[in-house]
């Protein structure tokens, strides 16, 4: 008979129950560390037959190829949107993160000139955003897509990536250890908590939540929530989490959503809120898991 065990049937990391847990404190007494994550993405308009496509968007205007209209959608973000973004952003004292796929960094060199200027830190973002990592591939083609993705990051940007997210945070078992073993100190890819945690790679890894609740495409794009709605549904998170303390918020904005001109100003709303919220500490995905190995001695 199989004896149950707790938490989920893997090893990448053990259950926890937040009564159980010490206390995570930020920097100067904080009770939220706040996040924003822009995407800066590459469609391609005919990826290769046998790559793998989210399949929340596909066949978005009917069973025809190439899906003109869905790749220049996403291509509007990265002409309009994104600009429109940080046009928004301004003011706001917020440190960015950049979820940026290796072929983006090649093909928007402006876009990619314009986000240094703003101080941003880019976290690898895979290869092509048509393109997840599943477990259909082999440790070897996985394990190249992470090779690949890394050298275009220093040879574009000059310094090596610690943190991934993978295209809409597609994964296989095995990713966290290949990119623990690639040089990669933190994660995005899962959404299960309110507070960053490690996972039992060798060497350890940060895995900083991406929820999923208000993030952009998630929220407006598929579960349709009114535009309206946005400003609350991003500062009653971030009130709720301050008041509990010690947890973590990304906002996650990809421009071909929220840099639409009809929604641009629901950002400004939200963002309005998250300025309102006390005990906010400002940082980048990369302080944030700094941050976390040095108050658990894991780094």
């Amino acid at each position: 008979m199989t004896t149950p065990r707790r938490g989920m049937d893997h090893d990448l990391y053990p259950f926890s129950a937040m009564p159980d847990r010490s206390p995570l404190h930020w920097p100067d007494g904080a009770r939220l560390a706040v996040c924003v994550l822009i995407h800066l993405e590459y469609y391609e308009l005919e990826p290769p037959e046998t790559s793998w496509k989210d399949p929340r968007f596909t066949g978005e205007y009917g069973f025809y190829f190439p899906e003109y209209r869905p790749f220049t959608q996403r291509e509007y973000g990265n002409r309009i949107g994104l600009f429109r973004v940080l046009n928004a952003l301004q003011g706001h004292d917020l440190k960015l993160t950049v979820a940026a796929n290796a072929a983006a960094l090649e093909r928007y060199p402006r876009a990619v000139e314009i986000l240094q200027s703003h101080g941003a830190e880019f976290v690898a973002h895979g290869e092509y955003q048509s393109r997840m990592l599943t477990s259909d591939m082999t440790k070897t083609e996985e394990r190249a897509v992470i090779a690949r993705t890394t050298r275009t990051f220093e040879r574009i940007l000059g310094v090596r990536p610690r943190g991934w997210l993978g295209p809409d945070s597609g994964e296989s078992a095995r990713t966290p250890q290949l990119l623990a073993e690639a040089g990669y100190d933190h994660l995005l890819d899962w959404p299960n908590d309110d507070q960053p945690y490690l996972f039992q790679t060798t060497p350890p890894m940060v895995s900083i939540p991406n929820q999923m609740e208000w993030d952009d495409v998630t929220a407006l794009w598929l579960r349709k929530v009114p535009n309206q709605r946005y400003p609350d549904l991003v500062g009653e998170a971030a009130e709720g989490l301050a008041a509990e303390g010690g947890r973590s918020f990304l906002l996650s904005l990809h421009p071909w959503v929220i840099g639409q001109p009809h929604r641009v100003k629901y950002l400004r709303a939200a963002l309005g809120r998250l300025a309102a919220v006390d005990g906010v500490w400002r940082a980048t995905a990369g302080e944030i898991a700094s941050h976390c190995c040095r108050f658990w001695g894991a780094g």
